[in-house]
């Protein structure tokens, strides 16, 4: 029987992949969290063979997680479920050590397929997703230059953010001008709509 965890914050979705995957014979969900802060220690209690793990969570990232969950329990492999198949999200899950990137938009006897095949040593990645990662290439943000852009996505100033992250504010500026070039845009906005666009963020 393998075991599985489910992290999603949407009750409604959480709950059903609760029902379909107890409908299969060899998957038992021992355990279901609603926000990114909870998943290692939910993982650690249940000890679940595999974790699906939802990307955009309350009190943090799926991405991020994925990274603490395989550092804390190496034996659970991580498939992402996601609504958001953009290129950097995948590049970003595979490098954080997820085997699988599933959109949730395929049927239910495609997901555990896949986790059946992750199990087996497979990575497994929907294939458009696939292709458009490679198409897109890697992030060209630098990690300062992408926590500067997260922290003036909410418009904040300068000088709060160079507060908030105990940077200069010219050195705030001048990574924001970095990510507008190499976003290709014309302000740090625009810089944040493409870098989220992409999933860089």
């Amino acid at each position: 029987m393998t075991r599985v965890l489910i992290a999603e914050d949407q009750t409604m979705m959480r709950d059903a992949l609760t029902v379909l995957l107890d409908l299969e014979d060899d998957f038992e969900v021992v355990a279901q969290v609603a926000t990114a802060g909870e998943i290692v220690s939910a993982a650690l209690r249940a000890k679940p063979d595999v974790a699906l793990l939802d990307i955009e969570m309350p009190g943090g990232s799926g991405l991020d997680a994925t990274a603490d969950l395989r550092a804390a329990l190496p034996e659970c492999v991580v498939v992402i479920v996601t609504t958001f198949g953009r290129p950097g999200y995948l590049r970003r899950a595979l490098d954080a050590g997820a085997r699988g990137f599933v959109v949730k938009d395929r049927p239910v006897g495609e997901l555990a397929r896949a986790i059946r095949r992750v199990l087996a040593g497979e990575v497994v990645v929907d294939p458009a997703l696939a292709t458009a990662a490679l198409s897109a290439g890697p992030s060209p943000l630098t990690p300062r230059e992408r926590e500067v852009l997260i922290a003036a996505a909410d418009g904040s100033a300068a000088a709060d953010i160079s507060r908030r992250l105990h940077l200069s504010e010219s050195t705030v500026r001048n990574h924001l001008s970095a990510c507008i070039t190499k976003t290709g845009t014309r302000n740090r906005m625009e810089a944040v709509r493409v870098a989220r666009h992409n999933g860089w963020l």
